[in-house]
């Protein structure tokens, strides 16, 4: 039998040996921008419109930080979201106590589109990167517009701004935060009163001054313009008046002095685009206007004004009250001759218009 010896020797056989590493990747949860491009306005109401601005004009009287009912404000917003930009980002103005996030939504904005003619007044910037491309991907623009609903719901001071919250609820808000006062009280005040006893027929008569003076609510800043008007005058009583031909003291026999300030009737510019009969006599004493309701019968402007001095557009600035401020007046009475009564039927109005 012949036996055979098989040997077996080590090799080494071509293959390859490896082994992995997970890979973990956490993008950024980016809250939204905002930022308010070139486009703010202020708009008019058609309930009562100014002096100059009609309903849906620019509201260009408004030099303070009030509104009234049906009034609005307007604004263009840029939005980026790093994330994304898609349906589920809600952008709204707000208004509350405080600034920035979380305060009360008053209005959704609407999406517009990214507009590259506008970009260039947002001056939107993240650190040193300035924006200037619009991205439809990461980014949207949106008009914003908030009017002032009834002091039922808007009445006092806030803080308005507009806020983006995104699908994961992170949310941003504008920088350029403001600070309102709603639906304002106005008021005219009138410290005195006006007594002429015993004047004799034929004679000049002065009464005491009285105050007339803006009070509306601290802390509102309501300018107002200031107007008078009045009614004739007639006795209650059955006492067979006449003055000088009936039973009637005409408003004309009334004439005021008014001091506001570094001004006073003396400088009245006498405008009158009504009926061109606005008179100051030699001693400083203006004619009044008459009137029983705001406007009526005729357009108090340029007519009725308690003070025309330092006209600067359409107002006198002497004619304005801050909140708080006064005007002095005192009034002259020219009693005709004959003259037989006590007339204390009638009356003088004081008119304040917030501008």
């Amino acid at each position: 039998m012949t036996s055979m010896l098989l040997s077996v020797m080590p090799m080494a056989f071509a293959t390859s040996v490896g082994t992995g590493i997970g890979v973990d990747v956490t993008t950024e949860d980016f809250p939204p921008l905002v930022w308010m491009c070139d486009d703010r306005v202020v708009e008019d109401d058609a309930t009562e419109p100014g002096r100059v601005s009609d309903d849906d004009e620019e509201l260009v009287e408004r030099i303070n930080n009030y509104a009234f009912e049906g009034e609005s404000i307007h604004w263009t917003v840029l939005v980026m979201d790093k994330n994304k930009i898609d349906q589920n980002i809600d952008v709204f103005a707000t208004i509350g106590d405080s600034q920035g996030e979380g305060n009360d939504i008053e209005v959704n904005c609407i999406r517009i589109g990214c507009q590259q003619r506008l970009m260039d007044q947002c001056n939107a910037q993240i650190l040193e990167e300035e924006i200037t491309e619009c991205d439809d991907n990461i980014m949207d623009m949106f008009e914003c517009t908030l009017t002032v609903e009834t002091a039922d719901s808007m009445y006092g001071e806030y803080w308005v701004t507009v806020e983006a919250v995104d699908g994961d609820g992170l949310s941003g808000t504008m920088d350029e935060n403001e600070f309102w006062f709603f639906n304002p009280v106005i008021a005219v005040s009138v410290d005195g009163d006006l007594a002429f006893e015993d004047v004799r027929p034929g004679a000049l008569a002065y009464s005491d001054t009285i105050l007339v003076g803006n009070d509306a609510d601290d802390g509102s800043g309501v300018m107002l313009d200031m107007f008078i008007s009045g009614t004739d005058f007639y006795d209650s009583s059955s006492s067979g008046a006449r003055c000088p031909t009936t039973n009637q003291l005409a408003l004309d026999n009334f004439r005021y002095f008014v001091t506001n300030g570094a001004y006073s009737s003396l400088g009245d510019d006498n405008d009158d685009a009504v009926d061109a009969d606005r008179d100051t006599d030699d001693e400083g004493y203006t004619n009044i206007e008459y009137g029983i309701g705001w406007n009526n019968p005729d357009p108090f402007y340029v007519n009725a004004e308690i003070l025309q001095d330092q006209q600067v557009g359409p107002y006198y600035t002497a004619n304005l009250l801050a909140p708080g401020a006064e005007m002095a007046l005192t009034f002259r009475l020219d009693l005709p001759e004959p003259c037989n009564g006590d007339f204390d039927s009638g009356q003088l109005f004081f008119w304040g218009e917030a501008i």
